[in-house]
Formats: C-alpha cells, sequence, structure tokens
C-alpha cells in the first residue's frame, strides 16, 4: 500500500446537498418571520457540529425554541436531515471505489452529531473510505488547522502526502496552509483528473 493519501469533504463533494427550501417552509407553516428558526437554533446547531451536544438535546430543543410537538419535531428533523444528506456524487464515489489498494482515502466533514450513522446507512462511505473524521466527533471544524492536522493524524501520514478535496475555497487554502496538498472541488472531471496526478507523482521512484 503507498503512503499516497487522498482525504475528502463530503457535503458538495461525495453528497450534492441543494438548498430544499424546507427552513421556510416550516417558517411559514407556523407563521414566523422568515430567519426566525436560524436565529433561533444558531447556537444549537454550532453545538451540534462540534459534538456538545447530543440528538435527543438537539430534539429537545427544537420542541422547546419552535413550540412544536413530538411529531413536528420528528417531521421537521426529517426535513432538515433530507437536505443536509442530499443524493451521493455516485460518479466520484465509484471512482473512488476503485482506488482502493492503489492509495490511502480517508474523510474530513464539517458535520452534525447523528451524520456518521445516517451516512453509513446511506452511502457506506466506511466501506471504501480508511478513516472518516467527523467535527462532531473531534470538536473542531474546519478551516481550524486541528482539523487538517486531525485528519492526517488518523490516516497515519504525513500532511505532505495528502491531497484534500473540498467545495469551499476557505478550507482549501487551510489545507495548504497546513501543508497538504489541496485541490478546490469544482465537478467530477477535474477532481478525477486531479487525483490521478496525485497518485501518478506519489508512485514514482524517490516519492
Amino acid at each position: 500500500m503507498t503512503g499516497t493519501c487522498v482525504i475528502l469533504d463530503i457535503g458538495g463533494v461525495l453528497e450534492f446537498t441543494p438548498d430544499t427550501g424546507w427552513v421556510q417552509r416550516w417558517e411559514e407553516r407556523l407563521e414566523l418571520p422568515l430567519g426566525t428558526v436560524h436565529a433561533r437554533m444558531h447556537d444549537i446547531w454550532r453545538a451540534g457540529s462540534v459534538g456538545s451536544v447530543g440528538e435527543q438535546d438537539v430534539h429537545e430543543q427544537v420542541a422547546l425554541r419552535l413550540g412544536l410537538d413530538a411529531p413536528q419535531v420528528d417531521a421537521f428533523m426529517a426535513d432538515l436531515w433530507a437536505e443536509y444528506l442530499g443524493t451521493p456524487n455516485e460518479e466520484l464515489i465509484a471512482y473512488l471505489r476503485g482506488l482502493r489498494g492503489r492509495c490511502r482515502l480517508g474523510i474530513l466533514s464539517n458535520s452534525f452529531v447523528g451524520a456518521r450513522e445516517r451516512e453509513a446507512a446511506l452511502y457506506h462511505f466506511d466501506e471504501w473510505a480508511e478513516q472518516l473524521v467527523y467535527s462532531h466527533e473531534i470538536g473542531i471544524e474546519k478551516p481550524d488547522p486541528r482539523a487538517f492536522d486531525a485528519a492526517c493524524g488518523a490516516m497515519g501520514a504525513r500532511a505532505e502526502d495528502c491531497l484534500f478535496i473540498d467545495d469551499a475555497a476557505v478550507h482549501v487554502e487551510a489545507a495548504r496552509a497546513t501543508g497538504m496538498q489541496a485541490h478546490l472541488y469544482e465537478d467530477n472531471a477535474r477532481t478525477i483528473t486531479r487525483i490521478a496526478a496525485h497518485l501518478d507523482a506519489g508512485s514514482r521512484p524517490g516519492a
């Protein structure tokens, strides 16, 4: 197994997650001014992204802050997860599955409590990714340099041997600042070409 490593973001790279308008629909249903849901839930969304609250805490705060009963909370969270999980980037995922044995594959994601279980059930990232590093589990979000250090550490790889792929330019620049190679995801064709070049460079003598 080569020491060459590819680490990918999830949302916007491995999953396509367009805005579904679910928040606005709930505000209309509850007759709340536009922006009320995020204003009331901002600290809970933040806490969930770094794992300082659990799923049950989130449900309780949704009920309390938005005045929802239990079935409404379930429906609200189902809408949240439908947008969060989006749809799989099947072409890129198939390509990555084909790389097993040729390089080391990992994931680094800004996430929300409960994401690992749902993504494993739906998309089976754990079948091809050696390590999945979630912000809600390590308590650190990109672009904090410690998030990239944690991902490299989990892979047991040197930063310079790792290619990081993300759809957010600020995260790509932050990864480069830690010594990683990095690529801004814009489409599958360019991303696959960049990964192939990384693997080719890693396979050369002395690399």
